[in-house]
């Protein structure tokens, strides 16, 4: 037995769920600057087991356009420098003693292009997941006439689907907001 209260909150929490995943999947996108975010979840092939980058080593940032990374087994360096550059994040490691420094170079226009562009569409994946949930809030506000036991009236049904339209654009708004952050970030030079 389902009810309007019990709807909102399942609802709130999916699209909850959608703006925090996109604010996550927004980190990893490279700026103009250094940030420890780009590695800290870089998959390492460490004696056979794929690991975060952050559970194996320390990542610092000495400079704006530097990443430090010590891992804190040595023996893992070369497993590390090789996950960087499989990556697909266009850096270099620089291999010193047992630490690896990587220069964050400057976005090119294009770049920059590409990558506010790649913030939209992640943003508008989101969208669609939240309006997902808003189609299945509706699922169920339909299915609440139709309940056996305890009968919600037009009205009510209605209503509901009113907050549900209201949160809608609200986490809408979030994600907009999220995404106009990210690539005024992204073009900054």
């Amino acid at each position: 037995m389902t009810d309007p209260d019990t709807i909102l909150l399942e609802t709130e929490d999916a699209m909850l769920k959608a703006v925090d995943y996109l604010k996550k999947e927004l980190r990893g996108i490279r700026t103009g600057r250094a940030t420890t975010a780009l590695v800290d979840y870089l998959k390492v092939d460490y004696y056979g087991s794929s690991t975060d980058l952050k559970a194996l080593a320390a990542i610092s940032i000495p400079e704006p356009t530097q990443i430090l990374i010590k891992p804190f087994d040595p023996g893992s360096l070369s497993e590390i420098k090789k996950a960087i550059e499989s990556s697909g994040l266009g850096m270099n490691p620089i291999v010193e003693a047992k630490q690896i420094r990587l220069n964050v170079p400057a976005l090119t226009t294009e770049r920059r292009q590409q990558l506010a562009g790649q913030a939209k569409k992640m943003g508008e994946e989101q969208k669609v997941a939240l309006r997902n949930a808003r189609r299945d809030a509706n699922k169920h506000a339909d299915g609440l006439a139709k309940q056996e036991g305890k009968h919600y009236p037009e009205d009510e049904i209605e209503t509901l689907k009113t907050e549900i339209q209201e949160m809608l654009k609200k986490y809408e708004g979030q994600i907009d907001t999220a995404v106009e952050e990210k690539t005024r970030e992204i073009m900054e030079v």
